[in-house]
C-alpha cells in the first residue's frame, strides 16, 4: 500500500476495516466479561467489573501514548524525503523502550497497591473481594495490554493493519469462549473470566510478534543517539490519545464514588453496562481515527493537502453513522443492555432505562470529539489535540459530575457527559473548519 499515491478512499476503508475489527474485538473482551460475569453472580458481579474498569483505561492509556505519539511520528519520518526508515525506526525504538518502563511500573504498581487502588475507584467490602478475585490472574500478564496498544499502533503504521486485527481477534475470540467455558463449565467464577482475559492478551501479543519476521517488515531496533528528545516528541505527540483513555479511568471513578454518595449501588450496577457501551462507542471513534492517522500523518510529512481533505471527509461521513447508530439503539431499547449484562432486578428495571437514554445523548457528538484529537495530532496540532481531550476528559466533564448533583439534584449527573459532548463539539468544529481551510498553505510549503 503506498499511502501517498494510492487511492484514498480504498486505503481509507482498507485501514479502517483493520482497526474497526480490532477495536471491536478489544471492547468485547470487557462486554463478554461483564455479561457473563453479570449472569454468573447478579448486580454485585456487574458492579465489581466496573469498579476494575479504570485500570484498563489507565494501561490501555499508557499503550497508546507510546503507540499512538510513535507511530505519528513514524509516519511523518516516512513520508518526508530527507527522513527515512533510520529515523523513523528511533522512534519507534524510543518508543518500545519508553513502553518496556511504562510496563514495569504499571506492573509494580498492581500488585503493591491493588487494594488501596480499587478502594479509590469505588470498591466497598463486597465489590472489593469480587474484584480482587477477578484480578489474580490479569496481573501476572498485566504489561501484555500496555505492549499489545503499542504494538498494534506501530502495525498499522508498517502496512501490516491485517496482522495487528488476526493478533486481538484471536485473544478475543479465546476470551469470549474461555469466559464461558471457564466461568459456567468450569465453575469457576469470575476468576475464570479474569484467566480467560489474561490468556487473551497472551495470544494477541503473540501474534504480533509475527510481523517482525516478515519480508515486509521495515521496524527495527536502532541505536538511538537522542532518546530523550524522541521520547519526549513522542510523549507531547500521544498525550492527547493517553489522556481520552486515561481521563475515561478517572470519570469512571467520580462517577463511582458519586454514584454510591447519591444513588447508590443500584444505580452503579446499571452505570456498569453504560461503560461498557460507552467503551463500545469510543473504540468505534478509535477505528476511525486510527484508520485515518497513517494516511494524514503520511500525506501531512509529504505536503498533500487534497489527500488530506479526501480522508478527514470518509472520517467524518463514518463517525456520523456511530453517532446515529449508538444513540438510537440506547433511545429505543436501553433494557437491551440490562439483559445482556445481567439478571436485572425490579428496582434495576424501573431505575435503569430513564438513566441509559439520558447518558445515551453523549453519544451524538462523542465519535467525532474523539476522532478529532487523532486529526490535530497527525497535523501535528497537539496543543489543540490536548486542549480537546483535557476540557472534554477531565476539566468540564469532571467539574459536572462533582456539581450537578448539588445544584440539579442527584439524577443530574447522568447529564455530565451529554453537556460535556456538546461544549467540546462547539470548540472540536471551529477548530476544524479553521485548521483545513489553512491546508492551502502546507502545499505552498
Amino acid at each position: 500500500m503506498n499511502l501517498l499515491q494510492d487511492n484514498v478512499r480504498k486505503l481509507y476503508f482498507k485501514y479502517f476495516e483493520a482497526a474497526f475489527g480490532s477495536a471491536m474485538v478489544s471492547s468485547i473482551y470487557g462486554l463478554v466479561d461483564t455479561a457473563v460475569v453479570g449472569q454468573s453472580l447478579g448486580p454485585n458481579g456487574t458492579a465489581a467489573l466496573a469498579v476494575v474498569a479504570p485500570l484498563w483505561n489507565i494501561i490501555y492509556s499508557l499503550g497508546l501514548l507510546t503507540g499512538i505519539g510513535g507511530s505519528v511520528l513514524l509516519s511523518m519520518a516516512k513520508g518526508k524525503k530527507n527522513a527515512g526508515d533510520k529515523t523513523a525506526n528511533a522512534y519507534f525504538t524510543s518508543a518500545v523502550i519508553g513502553s518496556l518502563v511504562l510496563a514495569a511500573v504499571a506492573w509494580v504498581m498492581i500488585y503493591t497497591m491493588e487494594t488501596p487502588l480499587l478502594q479509590l475507584f469505588g470498591a466497598d467490602d463486597t465489590l472489593l473481594a469480587l474484584a480482587k478475585c477477578y484480578l489474580a490472574p490479569i496481573k501476572v500478564v498485566f504489561p501484555l495490554f500496555l505492549l499489545n496498544q503499542m504494538l498494534a499502533a506501530f502495525l498499522r503504521n508498517d502496512n501490516d493493519p491485517a496482522l495487528a486485527t488476526a493478533a486481538v481477534i484471536g485473544g478475543g475470540v479465546f476470551n469470549m469462549f474461555g469466559d464461558i467455558w471457564f466461568v459456567f463449565g468450569l465453575n469457576m467464577g469470575i476468576v475464570g473470566a479474569g484467566l480467560a482475559t489474561a490468556i487473551g492478551a497472551v495470544i494477541s501479543f503473540g501474534v504480533m510478534l509475527v510481523h517482525f519476521v516478515k519480508k515486509t517488515n521495515t521496524l527495527r531496533l536502532v541505536p538511538v543517539y537522542h532518546f530523550w528528545t524522541m521520547l519526549r516528541k513522542i510523549t507531547v505527540t500521544g498525550f492527547s490519545t493517553f489522556f481520552i483513555d486515561v481521563a475515561m479511568g478517572i470519570l469512571t471513578m467520580l462517577f463511582n464514588t458519586q454514584i454510591m454518595k447519591y444513588l447508590g449501588s443500584d444505580a452503579l450496577a446499571v452505570y456498569g453496562p453504560i461503560i461498557n457501551i460507552s467503551t463500545m462507542v469510543q473504540c468505534c471513534a478509535y477505528a476511525t481515527g486510527q484508520a485515518a492517522q497513517p494516511i494524514l500523518s503520511t500525506n501531512y510529512g509529504a505536503g498533500k493537502p487534497e489527500r488530506i481533505v479526501e480522508t478527514l471527509k470518509y472520517a467524518l461521513y463514518t463517525s456520523a453513522v456511530f453517532a446515529i447508530f449508538w444513540t438510537a439503539l440506547s433511545l429505543i431499547d436501553p433494557d437491551l443492555y440490562l439483559y445482556v449484562f445481567m439478571k436485572p432486578t425490579e428496582q434495576i428495571l424501573e431505575i435503569g432505562p430513564a438513566i441509559i437514554r439520558t447518558y445515551a445523548l453523549s453519544f451524538l457528538l462523542l465519535p467525532l470529539n474523539v476522532f478529532s484529537t487523532y486529526y490535530f495530532q497527525a497535523l501535528m496540532q497537539p496543543q489543540t489535540a490536548f486542549i480537546v481531550s483535557v476540557f472534554r476528559g477531565m476539566l468540564i466533564s469532571g467539574a459536572l459530575i462533582l456539581v450537578l448533583p448539588i445544584i440539579a439534584g442527584p439524577d443530574s449527573i447522568w447529564l455530565a457527559m451529554p453537556i460535556t459532548e456538546l461544549i467540546i463539539g462547539i470548540y472540536v468544529i471551529s477548530k476544524m473548519y479553521t485548521s483545513t481551510r489553512s491546508l492551502s498553505a502546507l502545499k505552498q510549503a
